[in-house]
């Protein structure tokens, strides 16, 4: 099919020659079945082999075709010329249907265009009338409908192309489909000129060299069906309305002037012919009239459409930032100086909303949104500004009282209590809830309208930090841990290129036998001024920051360099490896097993040596580049393991989808060994499963021998905790825990315990 178009383009112009040379009629009847069946065929054909839409209207282009060649076909062979026309016109109609149905397709129908159509066309139906029709149907001898055809046929074609004409001012590119109908609609007009002039002498035929045109137009429209850009004529892409453009005014300044070149050019003027360009100009002066009203109005519309667009959000039709931020202002305005009343701004953020759209699409996240404003809608009164901030945020404000403010926050929790149907499922979703306050003596109406939402802003971040489905209220404390927050960023920024942070090291040690089987590479910073700052507080603000996959790399080079180093002195066994934490941001890169390959040779590490740490909920969005990145990782011959296991999303499906070497048992179930019955059978039962599906597992946070001892006795093999010692840096790491030294003697104390 993709060259299909080029041979039937070279065989037309060859057919068109042949045509031309006039050899015989034989011939002749030959080049025009040859033309008219394959346009006929690539009517029918290429544009359903290439799925272009819609069908509808490529069916009819194809009849035309078929009904124009019967027309062509008979002319030269019949006395009356009106059979051939009886094939002729419907083609006309039909060719004109598919036309309205491309631009009904394309969204381009447009009341500009139909009144700049009619114009034009009042104009030509004049001038066909006039000087071809009537000429024509003065002559005797025949049939007045057979005259009066000859001359109309000119008009056929002057709608026929104005039909296409409005598809090239609604295009914002031509593709070479569109400039091929284009040119087989002028050259059947050029054509049917040509036979309406001959038509004014009486004669219905003349020679060969007047179908021509027809041939021409013929093998474009089959070029037109058969190219690939056929697809692109079925699709909207329109430039925004021009009511007056400079192609617009290019066709209707001639029309407007056809009714007075006629009385010009016409000699000895009837009563009738006066009559007639009077009527015509007069319609065509109503018709611009209407046309100019038309543009006035499409105008205001456009205007009023883009305000309302510029403050209203495009997905839920609700007010967006800017609009509410201005009501809000207003209602401040409004407070009485002294009163009790104050401005009260609520902003929710939908909780689990990223899970929608990975899981569901985000055609079903858009859908969930339309659906939770028309729910905040309804519930909420009428009058109470409500607002769509964008993304799966909302925000509404009301004048009162705290308890008036905690009141429409209960309502709008309400919202949430039942499940959403979207797209045939049904999504449970909650939203966590920021709420801040200002009184008339806060300052500037406008400046305090800001400043409430970021407040709220900051409450509703808090919310998220409690769980969802919280509620917070803002207070002035707020604004000095976001200030703390912000600090810090900036610290920490500094920090990853001021060499600050270093890597802290924690034993893995094997429980039968005491000595370490390997090591936790830990991120550690001290800042200049505030001392050691604890990573639970640094590693969520760099997570936010987008500063953890940098700390992140930084953390595996530094790791991999000291345990190419320990390995090279003997510091640790052949058998001795590194555990690496890795982000989910990270995986994202799927250039990262590269990277970690070149590393690995750069430090002499063996892939067998190094593990690499992450947190259930990485599994759970690894879908796509990050799953192929695990895998790869994987093939390089590195251990992968889930850390804090059974705090978040655990589940045997990722366990068995991902290639997953072993797991580390969160703390918080390793502190009551030995002390609660539940947690030794939660224990006992992930060890058990663990085993099944032939993974390693690792205690964290082991304090105690009692939990030592516990842990052993259900079959866990390595620990990590601080009854083996905190994170040291490497030197101290290297003193405690060499391979010949006090391992060796730590070794023979455990297994004497």
């Amino acid at each position: 099919m993709t060259e299909k178009w080029r041979l039937f383009a070279l065989a037309g112009l060859a057919a068109t020659v042949a045509y031309t040379a006039n050899l015989s009629p034989v011939v002749n009847s030959a080049c025009l079945l040859i033309i008219g069946v394959g346009t006929v065929w690539a009517c029918f054909a290429g544009p359903r082999r290439r799925g272009a839409e819609p069908r509808t209207a490529w069916l009819l282009l194809g009849a035309s075709a078929l009904a124009f060649l019967v027309g062509v076909l008979l002319r030269p062979l019949v006395d009356t010329p009106l059979v051939a026309d009886c094939a002729t016109v419907p083609g006309y109609v039909m060719l004109c249907a598919f036309l309205v149905v491309m631009l009904r397709q394309r969204q381009s129908v447009e009341r500009h265009a139909v009144l700049d159509g009619l114009i034009v066309c009042v104009s030509g139906a004049l001038a066909a009338i006039l000087l071809l029709a009537a000429p024509a149907a003065a002559i005797t001898g025949r049939p007045g409908l057979e005259s009066v055809l000859a001359g109309f046929y000119p008009l056929f074609d002057v709608v026929v192309l104005l039909l296409v004409v409005n598809l090239t001012f609604t295009s914002t590119t031509w593709p070479v489909s569109l400039i091929t109908l284009l040119s087989a609609m002028t050259s059947l007009l050029i054509g049917d000129i040509a036979y309406a002039v001959i038509g004014i002498s009486g004669r219905t035929y003349a020679s060969p060299l007047f179908d021509v045109p027809f041939l021409v137009a013929y093998g474009l429209i089959g070029v037109t069906a058969l190219h690939p850009s056929v697809t692109r004529l079925g699709q909207a892409a329109k430039p925004p309305v021009q009511a007056w453009s400079g192609g617009r005014i290019a066709l209707l300044v001639p029309a407007l002037a056809g009714p007075f070149v006629l009385l010009l050019v016409l000699e000895d003027v009837t009563w009738a012919q006066r009559t007639t360009i009077a009527a015509a100009g007069v319609l065509i002066v109503v018709l611009l009239v209407t046309r100019a009203v038309t543009a006035v109005q499409s105008q205001v519309a456009a205007q009023v459409r883009a305000e309302h667009q510029a403050m209203h959000d495009a997905l839920t039709g609700l007010p967006n930032r800017y609009l509410i931020t201005e009501e809000v202002a207003r209602m401040l305005g409004r407070l009485a100086p002294g009163g009790v009343k104050r401005v009260w701004v609520l902003l929710l953020d939908l909780d689990g909303f990223k899970f929608v759209n990975d899981g569901w699409g985000h055609d079903t996240g858009d859908r969930l949104v339309i659906e939770v404003g028309r729910r905040l809608r309804d519930r909420l009164p009428a009058a109470m500004p409500l607002a769509a901030l964008g993304g799966d945020e909302f925000m509404a404000a009301t004048l009162g009282d705290e308890d008036h403010a905690l009141a429409v926050a209960a309502e709008i929790q309400k919202c949430f209590s039942r499940t959403f149907g979207v797209r045939g499922t049904e999504l449970t979703v909650t939203c966590s809830m920021g709420v801040a306050s200002a009184s008339a003596e806060a300052g500037h109406p406008g400046t305090v309208a800001e400043a409430l939402l970021r407040d709220a802003d900051t409450a509703m971040y808090r919310a998220k930090a409690e769980g969802p489905g919280s509620t917070v209220v803002f207070d002035a404390a707020m604004h000095e841990k976001v200030r703390e927050r912000i600090e810090l960023e900036v610290a920490l920024r500094r920090a990853l290129g001021d060499g600050q942070l270093s890597v802290a090291y924690q034993p893995i040690v094997d429980l039968p036998t005491g000595a370490p089987a390997g090591a936790e590479a830990l991120v550690r910073w001290v800042h200049p001024e505030r001392g050691p700052i604890s990573p639970a507080t640094f590693i969520p603000i760099a997570e936010e920051a987008g500063l953890i996959g940098a700390i992140g790399d930084w953390v595996r080079q530094e790791a991999l360099r000291q345990l190419g180093t320990w390995r090279a002195e003997g510091t640790v066994d052949d058998t001795f490896y590194l555990s690496i934490n890795v982000s989910g941001r990270q995986l994202t890169d799927p250039r990262l097993p590269l990277v970690v390959s070149a590393e690995m040779l750069q430090y002499g590490v063996p892939a067998r040596c190094v593990a690499l740490e992450m947190t259930e909920s990485v599994l759970v969005d690894s879908a796509g580049v990050p799953g192929r990145v695990l895998f790869e990782l994987r093939e390089l011959g590195c251990q992968v393991l889930i850390d804090d296991f059974g705090t978040g999303f655990s589940s045997l499906g990722y366990l068995r989808r991902f290639p997953v070497t072993g797991i580390k048992i969160d703390r918080s179930f390793v502190t009551g060994l030995g002390l609660s019955r539940e947690d030794d059978e939660i224990v006992r039962a992930v060890v058990a499963m663990s085993h099944a599906l032939g993974h390693s597992v690792i205690a964290e946070g082991v304090e105690t021998r009692l939990q030592r001892d516990a842990l052993a006795a259900v079959g866990v093999t390595r620990g990590q905790g601080w009854l083996w010692g905190p994170a040291v840096p490497p030197a101290e790491f290297a003193h405690h825990w060499h391979a010949t030294g006090t391992a060796a003697a730590l070794s023979g104390r455990h297994r004497a315990d």
